[in-house]
């Protein structure tokens, strides 16, 4: 009897002594640096310390603790960011005299300044991400564009001016700079890593400038999603953390608190959160920023083919095995496929060893890589399989493209960007209001005198149906000055045509 009790004390004291060791082990993970990102050896950046991720869940305090480390690590990173725009006022519409419905709208805010009726400032928010200690921010292009000046400030309060670096639309990302000290990047993490059902935290200023550094909790609901009509490249990451209108250009963390994905837009039939957001992967943010950092542009890789999707009916035709892979089309001349000997009819079945889906994924990394490069593709033709090696070049008319969208603003005499969370929200537009949405008019401009306003969702252009912003560029920009364009516009729930000369 006397031994089972010293037996039993011996237990009891070694428990409490291991105890005491796994305690005393997660008070040191919370305490001290280790509730934030460290400076990593790669110069101006930081690397996520591993405490959270690898911290054992013992009990609900120890998970409530979990996420507290992770916003408290990434807060600090992220900025609201505040841009005016100036528009010079040439006359003044018989519109004005009972005001514009478009004044004001709820959620990120619109203010206008009047000065002797000669001008008016347009004010915007949003969010970004310090990811460099020397002051590089990441955001939306849709955020900052066409702003006469952006500031930021950060989560101790201060305003700094910011300097837009670069932008690139066709993945909506953009890069800032703002000169400071003290500023505390957030580590950017591997977004290709990134697996369906794993736990993230959304941080932004939702709605406005009151609601600054908000975090909402979420999972990972799907990777890969493509053809959202919302750039021209993309591969978002889909998530049901909590993301509303002003969390654009905001942190999407994993559980390391590092930086996974750019928060850009959500599926809403209202315009509000209804649990299906899109982030821009922090893989390829973080190539576009290198990019713009280093050269002031995005350079893309060029393959030189059309390609297509290969369904079952397809698959059937090729007398492939199963449906997969991407059909070529025309092969360019000249181009860096047809050097390499790709010929219409292949089906290019992996890119560098890695099986390739569908276009979005071959399309994808073809521009992720840097021209020049060479890549391995993997083909199936006529029932043999064949290895070719492909010498990228660069995709042609990149910066031809950004000055069309210039001069066809310019021969409008209004500008247009797709639709997107953050426009309905702006405007107070129903989530399945169309396309294309007029951003700004030209106030000397026909346009602006044939009734045509900042809002208004275009539904057709000269009696055709707006079925994506490309199809609307594509459609106008072959127009030149003198020519009719007749538009059928929806504004506050009614239809209305509007027709004058460019």
């Amino acid at each position: 009897m006397k031994k089972n009790k010293l037996t039993y004390l011996f237990l009891i004291l070694a428990g409490v002594a291991v105890g005491g060791l796994v305690f005393s082990n997660i008070e040191f993970t919370f305490s001290g640096k280790d509730r934030h990102a460290a400076v990593s050896n790669r110069t101006n950046e930081a690397s996520a310390a591993n405490a959270t991720r690898d911290m054992p869940i013992r009990s609900l305090r120890d998970f409530n603790e979990a996420f507290v480390n992770i916003a408290e690590s990434a807060t600090p990173s992220v900025v609201t960011i505040f841009t005016e725009k100036t528009v010079n006022r040439r006359f003044v519409s018989p519109f004005d005299l009972f005001g514009s419905p478009f004044d004001e709208f709820f959620g990120i805010p619109r203010e206008r300044e009047r000065s002797n009726g000669q001008k008016e400032v347009l004010r915007g928010l949003g969010s970004g991400v310090i990811v460099r200690k020397d002051g590089y921010i990441l955001t939306n292009n849709h955020v900052i564009d066409k702003a006469d000046a952006i500031y930021v400030r950060t989560s101790d309060n201060r305003r700094l001016d910011a300097k837009v670096v670069g932008t690139d639309p066709k993945t909506d990302i953009a890069v800032l700079k703002v000169d400071a000290k003290n500023l505390k990047p957030i580590a950017i993490g591997d977004s290709d890593a990134l697996r369906v059902g794993e736990w993230v935290i959304a941080i932004g200023s939702p709605l406005g400038e009151n609601l600054a550094r908000t975090v909402t909790q979420g999972i990972v609901s799907a990777k890969g999603r493509a053809n959202v009509g919302l750039a021209d490249y993309e591969d978002f990451i889909q998530t049901d953390a909590a993301i509303n209108p002003g969390n654009s250009g905001g942190a999407l963390v994993n559980i390391s608190g590092e930086l996974v994905g750019i928060n850009t837009a959500i599926a809403s039939r209202t315009g509000g959160f209804e649990g299906i957001g899109f982030a821009v992967p922090s893989n390829m943010a973080r190539q576009i920023m290198e990019s713009l950092i280093s050269n002031g542009k995005v350079t893309r890789g060029w393959l030189g083919v059309t390609i297509q999707d290969v369904d079952e009916n397809i698959a059937k035709g090729l007398r492939l095995k199963e449906a997969g892979g991407v059909l070529v089309g025309t092969v360019v001349d000249n181009g860096p496929a047809r050097s390499a000997g790709v010929k219409t009819g292949d089906v290019i079945l992996e890119i560098d060893g890695r099986k390739v889906r569908n276009t979005v994924e071959l399309r994808n990394q073809i521009a992720a890589t840097p021209p020049g490069r060479t890549v391995g593709l993997t083909l199936w033709r006529n029932g043999v399989v064949k290895k070719v090696n492909v010498r990228l070049g660069e995709l042609p008319g990149q910066q031809a493209e950004a000055a069309a969208d210039r001069k066809i603003d310019e021969e409008l005499g209004f500008s247009v960007a797709p639709f997107s969370s953050d426009l309905a929200s702006r405007y107070r537009l129903q989530a399945d209001g169309g396309k294309v949405v007029v951003t700004g008019v030209d106030q000397a401009g026909n346009a602006y005198r044939a009734g045509l306003r900042e809002g208004d969702v275009i539904r057709a252009a000269n009696r055709r149906d707006i079925s994506s912003y490309k199809q609307f560029l594509d459609l106008v920009g072959g127009m030149k000055r003198g020519d009719l364009l007749f538009l059928l516009v929806e504004r506050n729930g009614s239809k209305v045509y509007f027709a004058f000369n460019l």
